[in-house]
């Protein structure tokens, strides 16, 4: 830490002290120094706290409100997480300390990666990865290096048409290429649809279960079957493993990799598209081939390795993204397995719940009951050309954020709803009582309303094309 300090002082450009006992003079160069006086306002602190309060209400968070959006997982975040991340000896960490002064954050992470192991029945998991996504693109890079190891040469990855819109992208960037199977009306495979397109050039197949329409895939144990005797690997997409934790587990049931998003399933906040956390597990066999570096144990020593010569490297700077990775580890012990389960049940019962209010009035393409979140497909009962777009953007005008619309891609018109199992009775009955009204009263009578929707909120509707094309990126 010294030689670095030295060497920073040395070229003028940082100012850094370690504690008290250390004082470095360093001189700001003279081309970033002002020219000008600062030109601040004179200011009432409660007009700046006002200012400041009203600007966060504009804002729309679970604090404020339902987020229902189907394949995301918006469910609260509990305050004990936040308080346990901001204490001082976490936040002031140093991603340059030595491995002794650090010996608390390396046994939270080798405690998570256990209790990730137990929740999925995986051997082995790295929490390195900062999204979902690039857990599937480490996922991936490992399936990659086991074939070559084994002087297989395999490039191809089936993905379902009703899996996360993420697998053929992760596997593309991953070098493979993409066999598209088609998935039946509720989403799940066809054991003989998958032979057809499985040859020895497929490495992997990747599965999203409960997949994006809600439905459990009831025919995962002859799909390993026929991929492990095929020789190719299964991959578990574990995005909605908030509908199955403490009830099956992926790795007891024929899955070889997979990944979790702790941003969804352990309650830790996306933070408008991150930060995200997205470890991975895989079964003993690929261990080596994991990123670096390792967090192991020796005695009651926590240690970092980095010595494993099959590893597909590193892939995120230093720790992973350690604030997200703390909060998902108070979770789950604040939880505990049972905990965990009741979380699974809850939710499902939520979705059913909300299913079994709509089914009647709409068609759901999944059926009649669900997992954890479930599609309705408006499109048949809709009037005066009014579209999904319409019915989301007026759902913010009765304070709910609208779900998940367009995906999956597989349903015209699709509306995707998770209520996640931290909602209430009265908070699910009062977002279906205006789900209805939207589509069945106003679509009819007040179109131009749904049209011109949002219309009570700070910002009203956007060009989405312009607002795509020409996006405004800083405050004028």
């Amino acid at each position: 830490m010294g030689k670095l300090l030295n060497e920073l002082s040395s070229q003028g450009s940082f100012a850094y002290a370690v504690n008290s006992d250390v004082e470095i003079d360093v001189q700001i160069p003279e081309n970033f120094k002002r020219t000008s006086k600062l030109n601040l306002p004179s200011i009432a602190e409660s007009d700046l706290l006002r200012h400041f309060t009203n600007l966060s209400r504009k804002n729309y968070a679970l604090s404020t409100g339902f987020y229902p959006l189907g394949s995301c997982t918006m469910k609260y975040n509990p305050l004990i997480n936040e308080r346990i991340s901001k204490f001082n000896n976490f936040v002031a960490l140093h991603p340059y300390q030595y491995q002794g002064t650090i010996q608390g954050v390396l046994e939270v992470m080798y405690e998570l990666e256990k209790d990730l192991c137990e929740i999925s029945g995986m051997d082995y998991f790295s929490l390195q990865q900062s999204a979902g996504a690039q857990g599937e693109f480490a996922g991936l890079l490992i399936i990659a290096k086991y074939f070559k190891s084994i002087n297989q040469k395999r490039t191809k990855i089936v993905v379902p048409d009703s899996a996360h819109g993420t697998n053929p992208a992760s596997a593309t960037f991953a070098g493979f290429e993409i066999i598209p199977l088609k998935s039946e009306s509720d989403g799940s495979i066809l054991p003989k649809k998958l032979k057809e397109v499985l040859t020895y050039e497929v490495a992997a197949i990747m599965l999203t279960v409960p997949n994006t329409l809600g439905t459990f895939e009831k025919n995962i144990p002859e799909i390993s079957k026929i991929a492990h005797e095929n020789g190719s690997l299964l991959y578990y997409d574990g995005a909605n493993l908030n509908a199955i934790m403490g009830v099956i587990r992926p790795g007891d049931i024929g899955f070889d990799v997979m990944h979790v998003n702790l941003h969804k399933t352990f309650s830790t906040p996306h933070g408008g598209g991150g930060p995200g956390s997205g470890p991975i597990g895989v079964k003993a066999f690929l261990e080596p081939f994991m990123p670096l570096p390792r967090v192991e144990k020796s005695k009651s020593k926590f240690t970092l390795n980095y010595n494993k010569p099959k590893s597909i490297g590193k892939l995120k700077a230093f720790l992973g993204n350690f604030p997200v990775i703390l909060k998902a580890y108070v979770y789950i012990k604040a939880l505990g397995a049972k905990g965990l389960r009741n979380v699974s049940e809850h939710a499902v019962l939520n979705a059913n719940y909300m299913l079994a209010k709509l089914k009647n009035k709409f068609d759901v393409p999944g059926g009649s009951r669900c997992m954890h979140e479930f599609v309705v497909a408006p499109k048949s009962v809709l009037k005066n050309n009014i579209r999904t777009l319409d019915v989301a953007k007026r759902l913010l005008d009765y304070g709910f954020h609208a779900p998940t619309i367009y995906f999956p891609l597989i349903v015209d018109e699709a509306i995707m709803i998770e209520p996640t199992e931290t909602e209430s009775k009265e908070t699910l009955d009062a977002f279906i009582d205006a789900f209805v009204r939207i589509i069945l009263k106003e679509a009819e009578q007040e179109p131009q309303k749904l049209k011109e929707a949002p219309i009570n909120t700070p910002i009203g509707r956007l060009n989405d094309v312009e607002a795509a094309r020409s996006p405004v990126l800083k405050w004028k």
